[in-house]
C-alpha cells in the first residue's frame, strides 16, 4: 500500500482536466469480451481498478494494451476456466465478469468478488437476473457457478425488487446475445449504465430505454466493434473537484464534465452558497464566503449519489451552520467520520445513523487511513484544508478510482506526493 503526504493550507488555483468514468470503465472492460472482434477504448482512466481488470483479462488469453488513455483489448482468443481469485477480490464490479461470459459462452465461473467495505452489497438479484434467464446458479464456498449450456440464454422478463447498478448492468450483459426479447423492470438510470448500452449498440446490439426504468433487448448473435468508444466524463471525480475547489480553492475551472450529470451535487453547492460559473463543458468556481448548512439525502439517480456525500463532507465543515447527510443507500459508509476527527473535525454519527457535521473553522495534520476510494477523496481534501502535514495511509485505494491524483493535484498547486509504504 502507497501512502499520500499533503502540506495542507496552500491557496489552490488553475484548471483540472477530468478523466473517463470508473463507473463505465469497471463494466465496459468486461463487456469487451462479449465482442468478436478487437475493441478500442478512449478517455480511459489511469486508475487501479484498469489495471487488476487487465489482469483478470490475461488469465482468459485476452490481450489488453493500454497507453496515453486508450485501452484496445482483443477477445478473439478468448479461454474460459475459473478467473483468478486473487484479482476477483480486489475489485467489486469483477462480478461483471459474471453476466458478460454468460452471455459469451453460457457459463461462468467466478469467485465472490471483494472491493471497498461500505456495508451489505448483496449480488442475490444479479442471480435472480441470471436464473430468469434459464440459467442455473450454485454456489460452494466463495466460488458462483452458473451454467445455460443445456438449453442456452433465452429472453425473459426481469423485475428487479429495488434498484441496482451492478444488477442492472450484468441482466444487460446476459442478455444482450440471449435468445429473443428481455425486458428488464425497474433498472438503475445511471449515466454509466447508458454509457455501457451505448458501446453495446455500437457493437451491433439491440438495447432500447437504458435511462429509464425499464429496459428492453433483442438478444443478438454477433458483436464487433467498428469504432473507439469514447468513455463518458466521471461525474463522481468531478464532483471530487468541485468539493476541493469550494473547500480550498481560490478560483478553479473543472474542465470536460457533463453538467446535466452533476446537478444534484452542483445544486447543493449553490444552496449552500457556493458561486459556480456552468458552462457546456465546464464548470467553474469561486472561492466562496460564508457557506450555509445543508441536508443531503443519498438516493439512486438522478437523485444524490452515494459516491459523492463523503468527499463533499469537508466542505460541509466550512459552513457555518450545521449539515445532515442521511446515506439512503450505504447506511454504513462513514469509514472518513473517525478519520476526520482525528484531524479536528467536529463531525459524528447520531442514532439514525445519520452524519452530522458541524462548523469547524479549523483542521490540523494528521495521520489517517483512506478505508475505502471515496473514503480516502475526502481525507484528501481536509488534508489539503488542514494547517501542516497529512499523512494518508492505504492510498492505493484512493489510487483505485482517481486518475493521476498526485499530478493533477500538483497542477492545481498543491503540495502533495504519492510515495511507497515504508512497511
Amino acid at each position: 500500500m502507497s501512502i499520500m503526504k499533503i502540506h495542507g493550507g496552500r491557496s489552490l488555483h488553475g484548471e483540472v482536466t477530468i478523466g473517463g468514468a470508473k463507473n463505465s470503465v469497471v463494466a465496459l472492460i468486461p463487456a469487451a469480451v462479449l465482442a468478436d472482434s478487437p475493441v478500442k477504448f478512449d478517455m480511459v482512466p489511469d486508475i487501479l481498478d484498469v489495471h487488476n481488470l487487465m489482469l483478470i483479462l490475461q488469465s482468459m488469453n485476452v490481450s489488453s494494451y493500454f497507453a496515453d488513455g486508450v485501452l484496445q483489448i482483443d477477445p478473439t482468443k478468448i479461454q474460459t476456466g475459473h478467473l483468478p481469485s486473487k484479482a476477483i477480490k480486489k475489485l467489486r464490479a469483477s462480478y461483471y465478469f459474471m453476466g458478460a461470459l454468460l452471455g459469451k459462452f453460457h457459463r461462468a465461473v467466478i469467485s465472490f468478488p471483494g472491493g471497498d467495505n461500505i456495508g451489505p452489497r448483496p449480488i442475490d438479484q444479479h442471480i435472480r437476473a441470471f436464473e430468469a434467464l434459464g440459467a442455473h446458479v450454485t454456489e460452494s464456498g466463495d466460488t458462483v457457478y452458473i451454467d445455460a449450456t443445456e438449453n442456452g440464454l433465452i429472453g425473459a422478463p426481469i423485475f428487479f425488487e429495488m434498484v441496482s447498478v451492478g444488477a442492472t448492468i450484468n441482466a444487460i450483459l446476459a442478455a444482450t446475445r440471449a435468445r429473443g426479447i428481455t425486458t428488464i423492470h425497474n433498472v438503475a438510470r445511471e449515466p454509466e449504465i447508458v454509457d455501457i448500452v451505448a458501446f453495446l449498440n455500437e457493437m451491433g446490439a439491440h438495447i432500447t430505454g437504458a435511462g429509464t426504468d425499464v429496459i428492453r433487448i433483442e438478444g443478438v448473435d454477433h458483436l464487433e466493434a467498428k469504432q473507439t468508444h469514447m468513455v463518458i466524463p466521471d461525474r463522481i471525480e468531478a464532483g471530487t473537484y468541485l468539493s476541493l475547489a469550494a473547500a480550498a480553492g481560490d478560483g478553479i475551472l473543472i474542465k470536460n464534465v457533463i453538467p446535466q450529470h452533476l446537478e444534484p451535487f452542483t445544486q447543493k453547492l449553490q444552496e449552500m452558497g457556493v458561486d459556480l460559473t456552468i458552462n457546456d463543458h465546464d464548470i467553474y468556481v469561486k472561492k466562496p464566503h460564508q457557506l450555509r448548512g445543508v441536508q443531503i439525502k443519498t438516493a439512486p439517480f438522478p437523485a444524490f449519489a452515494t459516491d459523492w456525500q463523503q468527499p463533499i463532507t469537508p466542505l460541509l465543515l466550512t459552513a457555518q451552520s450545521e449539515s445532515v447527510i442521511t446515506d439512503t443507500i450505504y447506511p454504513q459508509r462513514q469509514k472518513h467520520v473517525g478519520q476526520l476527527q482525528k484531524m479536528g473535525a467536529q463531525i459524528r454519527v447520531n442514532e439514525q445513523s445519520q452524519i452530522v457535521i458541524d462548523p469547524t473553522p479549523h483542521l490540523h495534520g494528521a495521520v489517517v487511513a483512506a478505508g475505502e476510494i471515496r473514503a480516502g477523496a475526502a481525507l484528501m481534501i481536509a488534508g489539503l484544508m488542514a494547517d501542516g502535514e497529512t499523512v494518508i495511509e492505504e492510498t492505493d485505494n484512493i489510487l483505485r478510482g482517481y486518475d493521476n491524483i498526485a499530478r493533477k493535484l500538483t497542477d492545481l498547486h498543491a503540495d502533495v506526493e504519492v510515495l511507497p509504504s515504508s512497511d
